[in-house]
């Protein structure tokens, strides 16, 4: 401990000159690597990450970027161990008694001893992302949870102490407001937001991330997770200035890429996540993401070989979920005419047989995308399988892709035609043990079809088709309280305030155990507060 203590003296007789030197320089490696330059960007935080708790946190913070977007044990295993290391450093610029509460001492605190307890913060709150990946237990999913208290309760203190006391208003007090900002809004969505608004529009270290995990909310978390809108103009309004400082950015092109895909600019989105990739060639995650999106874009368009190629290609370079990609390759040969040629001369039936074989377990469980995946891929395993109709829109569908065409009519009217085609071709088949639950998903599926059309009336009836035949269905449990969650959204457009609550109610209440339940818990929470803003009034929902 003897050379931490000369790093904190040193530190503290000239604290400004240190601390805004070390400012400055992590803010020039940030700025190399939202402009694609990675290597540099580490090169460059490398050797201070000893002895600036800023240089330890930027460089374990990039490393957990990765490991993040690679999901290789060595990757996470790494990065914790990067972030645990740039937490040692933190400790040793901090106070030494606990808390910020003790006014007497409170006001005593230096700049430096206030930064280091914003970077720890930061550092455990990432440290306990990082458990909830890395492993199976139950002892260190708790450790995470601890992790997270600990570093929500920093955070709290922080708030109110800079709030309450007129602190050092240096130049780096930009940077601690904007850390305090991020970790704030991250714990607390409803009023984060706001923060998180703050901090993004500063010009600060934490202004990257705060912008990211706004981005993510906007175009990922409210399009899943909520109602199917997401909101483009907060994303919009938010990249641009990234956007102009960082042109060929490629976390910035993925993201502009994303607000194109809501706004139903399929071309335009294709454009950019293909300049994503070709952007830069060091960090293949990024090209992954951006495969990901292409694979749906192709997906909306019905170009089911192109939307192939992409799901071969994640097969192939990326182990995120190599059951998915699997189940995605097949469930686009299946869309195709039979008696067309297949890529690479693969075959659906064996690749939907080699699904279960991928599986994986992340803290313990499997991501639910890919239970499902892999659940559905099990019809297969019979000797003469009775092919799933519509496997690829069934999938799209759990992404919210029927919100993505809204905005476009001649794609919802090609996914119609798929849809009619694959109702045709079930009637014509002899009756089996599936027939009941393949009919239910198309009318479910049919029935978004019709409500982008805004022909109402049709779609509440064939979500009403799916819940009348509740009793019949041998498989497809989750139809149901899905069906539900669709006839919900559909009176609120429609102003059906009362129809809205008993049916999202029942959607929340009456159905466990189906699969991919959290997301329609998700969804249905989002329409129920949706339901509580617009009238302004407190209902019994009780979210």
């Amino acid at each position: 401990m003897s050379n931490g203590k000369g790093a904190q003296n040193a530190a503290e007789k000239s604290p400004q000159m240190t601390l805004k030197e070390c400012l400055d320089e992590c803010m020039e490696a940030l700025d190399l690597f939202l402009n694609n330059h990675f290597d540099e960007s580490l090169q460059m935080l490398r050797p201070r990450v000893n002895e600036s708790m800023y240089h330890a946190l930027i460089y374990a913070t990039i490393l957990e970027m990765q490991a993040m977007m690679t999901f290789q044990h060595d990757d996470i295993s790494n990065a914790g161990n990067t972030m645990k290391s740039a937490q040692e450093v933190c400790q040793r610029f901090r106070r030494k008694s606990p808390g910020l509460a003790n006014k007497s001492e409170g006001d005593s605190l230096t700049e430096v001893q206030l930064h280091a307890e914003v970077c720890y913060a930061e550092c455990q709150l990432q440290r306990s992302a990082l458990t909830f990946l890395q492993d199976e237990n139950m002892v260190s999913f708790i450790k995470g949870g601890i992790k997270v208290r600990n570093s929500y309760l920093i955070y709290k203190e922080l708030h109110s102490f800079v709030k309450s006391h007129n602190c050092h208003k240096g130049p780096s007090h930009v940077h601690l407001v904007g850390g305090i900002s991020f970790g704030i809004g991250a714990f607390n969505l409803e009023y984060g937001l706001s923060l998180l608004q703050d901090g993004a529009t500063g010009m600060n270290l934490r202004s990257m991330l705060c912008a990211l995990l706004l981005l993510c909310y906007y175009t990922f978390l409210t399009f899943i997770l909520g109602t199917g809108e997401g909101d483009v103009a907060e994303a919009e309004k938010l990249l641009k200035p990234f956007q102009r400082r960082y042109p060929r950015g490629a976390i910035f092109l993925f993201f502009a890429g994303r607000t194109e895909e809501i706004k139903g600019n399929i071309d335009e989105a294709v454009a950019l996540f293909e300049d994503g990739c070709k952007a830069q060639q060091t960090w293949k995650q990024f090209h992954h993401m951006c495969y990901w999106e292409l694979m749906w874009c192709f997906t909306y368009k019905r170009a089911w070989k192109m939307a192939y190629f992409y799901a071969d290609l994640l097969s192939k370079e990326s182990r995120w979920s190599k059951a998915m990609y699997m189940y995605m390759k097949a469930a686009y040969l299946s869309m195709l005419p039979k008696d067309e040629a297949r890529p690479f001369g693969e075959e659906e039936v064996d690749l939907f047989r080699q699904v279960p074989t991928f599986k994986q377990k992340i803290a313990g469980k499997s991501p639910p995308t890919e239970k499902f995946a892999i659940r559905k891929a099990r019809r297969y395993k019979a000797s003469c399988p009775v092919r799933l109709p519509v496997p690829v829109l069934e999938m799209m569908y759990m992404w919210n892709g029927f919100s993505m065409i809204s905005k476009r009519p001649e794609l919802t009217e090609g996914m119609m035609q798929t849809l009619t085609e694959a109702e045709r071709t079930l009637l014509e088949s002899p009756v089996n043990e599936y027939a009941v639950d393949d009919r239910c998903l198309i009318h479910l599926l049919k029935g978004l079809c019709l409500k982008n059309q805004g022909l109402l009336q049709d779609a509440e009836e064939s979500f009403y088709r799916v819940c009348s035949s509740e009793k019949k269905i041998r498989f497809d449990h989750y139809l149901v309280p899905n069906a539900l969650v669709e006839l919900g959204l559909l009176y609120i457009d429609q102003g059906r305030r009362a129809e809205a609550i008993k049916v999202l109610h029942k959607a929340k209440q009456s159905y466990k155990d189906y699969s991919m339940e959290s997301r329609t818990q998700f969804r249905v929470h989002a329409a129920l507060a949706k339901l509580k803003a617009e009238t302004g009034e407190e209902d019994d929902t009780h979210l």
